[in-house]
């Protein structure tokens, strides 16, 4: 008997033993992955998009990243392509284009469809934009990235445009007319087709063209390493994937120092020498970045009032598709999707939060909220803000995890926002506020789309365990851009992840503020950190909300 029970010992340990050397064999494949291997990847070519919806597990693309790669469930995976399949731009014809033959604002120009006609609050008005190059030729194909709206200054109004592609070298864009009096049209180039080109080329083949370091430290001795969602060669990293999301994220590691004596993370700088010569021609910011295309006939309408109808009003419904989600009109914003409350009194607004704790995650642009907040209510300090652990007087509001470009941040405050809020229990009176988009538009969209599944997952689990929460997302907004900013925060860049974002967290629980289009309808210039005006209104929308009225 107990030699049988000696050799089921045995038996038992070398099955343990045998379980322990493919683990360890299963973990250095993962870590030294071919470049060229991948499987059940979300990786996609702009080729095979129109003709993987039949085969969405088996889509191969080379990824940039020879560290990390996601597994994708068939739902998950056909939602990617769904996406990335939404946001794809027109090509040129040609994709060697030679500068002369760009889209030049200068030679381009709109005119106003039936400008004599009679309009009236609620009516649509269409524009009819013409792209020439710089020998004054009309354009053939698309791809330019146009930005438009409306606008009355004397009553400090204005609205955005929907702008439609017709693939031949003309623009329609369609404007709802939203308030009475004279009404301007304002359209501009943002990028020509030719220039879009480049930023894609740059988000797939560069995503290191901005890059981050952190600290380690033990006793006297520090060094500092590069780190990033990837690495490239063979040198030895530390693996700071995140444990719970799979968010990956890497450095190279301290010549002497060990991977746990890390302490601080900071952006380290931006790649020079991406464009050759003809490239930068396309990003000079007197010709061809955010230049205004003039109209060749009038350039606005008369536009009656709507009896017995209020244009501010809403039904109550709420997508974040909506076009134009709202307007301005006397400097406050007015959405077609919510009843906004201004709270343009410092009590009015403490009398709104008591009770409440308020969580903001996210980057600078989150930031400014809680700047403002702080600010306008000096005893807002009073109340619960930020995460249960800074309670009282002392006000927090957590970063979201890298990749994020601040000067410094200690390790110990790198938080995903998917893990803070799986920790937070929820309830009527727990308020959270999420932007997240900036930071991610040196990067290949999936590596967003990531990032969203994963708040998006945490949002739903705690929307099912505490349905009352109220949960606010902030979209992305324009800002003023250079030939060098271009390259690496292109209003074109935030608005494919901005589109791709209003899609993914559509039909569930959640509550928008229309950053993109408060900014952009704005008559004043466009800032990546909007001026307090504007800032205020979206707190006027957050705070309605939160405090909705009583209709």
């Amino acid at each position: 008997m107990w030699r049988d029970s000696f050799r089921l010992q045995i038996f038992c340990l070398l099955l343990a033993v045998l379980a322990i050397v493919v683990l360890v064999h299963n973990f250095f494949q993962l870590e030294h992955l071919d470049d060229n291997t991948i499987s059940g990847s979300n990786w996609i070519t702009e080729d095979n998009v129109r003709n993987s919806r039949s085969q969405t597990t088996k889509t191969t693309r080379k990824p940039y990243c020879g560290y990390k790669q996601q597994i994708l469930s068939k739902s998950e995976q056909a939602e990617q392509e769904s996406l990335l399949a939404a946001i794809q731009w027109p090509k040129p014809l040609d994709s060697k284009i030679a500068f002369g033959q760009s889209t030049d604002p200068s030679h381009s120009d709109f005119v106003i469809v039936k400008p004599s006609a009679l309009f009236r609050v609620g009516d649509e008005l269409e524009v009819l934009v013409r792209m020439k190059d710089f020998q004054g030729k009309p354009k053939q194909y698309g791809g330019d990235y146009l930005q438009a709206r409306i606008h009355s200054p004397l009553l400090k109004a204005g609205a955005t445009g929907r702008v439609v592609d017709c693939h031949n070298g003309l623009y329609k864009v369609f404007f709802t007319l939203l308030w009475p009096g004279e009404v301007k049209v304002s359209v501009s180039l943002v990028h020509p087709s030719e220039a879009i080109q480049v930023l894609l080329r740059l988000r797939e083949e560069r995503p290191d063209r901005v890059y981050f370091k952190s600290s380690f430290k033990s006793g006297r001795h520090s060094e500092t390493t590069e780190c990033n969602v990837c690495l490239s060669g063979d040198l030895p990293v530390c693996n700071f994937t995140d444990l719970y999301t799979g968010e990956p994220w890497f450095c190279y590691k301290p010549r002497k120092l060990s991977c746990a004596s890390r302490i601080s993370h900071a952006k380290g700088g931006y790649q020079k020498g991406l464009l050759t010569q003809e490239e930068s021609l396309l990003f000079q910011s007197d010709v061809n970045i955010k230049r205004p295309i003039l109209s060749s006939g009038p350039d606005s309408v008369i536009v009656k009032p709507k009896a017995f109808t209020d244009s501010s009003r809403t039904d109550g419904a709420e997508d974040p598709t909506v076009s134009p989600s709202g307007f301005y009109y006397e400097d406050q914003w007015r959405s077609r999707t919510q009843w906004i409350h201004h709270f343009n009194q410092s009590d009015d607004i403490t009398k709104c939060l008591q009770g409440k704790v308020i969580h903001l995650f996210g980057d600078s642009t989150i930031r400014q909220w809680f700047e403002y907040l702080t600010a306008f209510v000096p005893d807002l300090m009073e109340f619960n803000l930020g995460s249960p652990k800074n309670v009282g007087k002392k006000i927090k509001f957590p970063c979201h995890g890298p990749p994020i470009r601040f000067s410094t941040v200690f390790s110990s405050e790198l938080r995903y926002i998917a893990n803070e809020l799986d920790g937070i229990v929820g309830g009527r009176n727990t308020v959270i506020a999420i932007t997240i988009w900036s930071h991610f538009s040196t990067f290949p969209v999936e590596v967003y789309i990531r990032r969203l599944r994963n708040i998006r997952r945490s949002i739903i689990r705690l929307l099912d365990r505490s349905p009352k929460t109220l949960i606010v997302i902030r979209t992305a907004n324009v800002q003023a851009l250079g030939p060098e900013v271009s390259l690496f925060n292109s209003d074109w860049y935030s608005f494919q992840l901005d589109s791709v974002m209003r899609k993914m967290f559509s039909g569930i629980a959640v509550h928008f503020v229309d950053a993109w289009e408060m900014s952009l309808a704005h008559y004043l210039p466009h800032n990546l950190h909007p001026n307090e005006v504007i800032v205020k209104n979206q707190i006027d929308a957050f705070l309605s909300y939160v405090c909705p009225l009583q209709t």
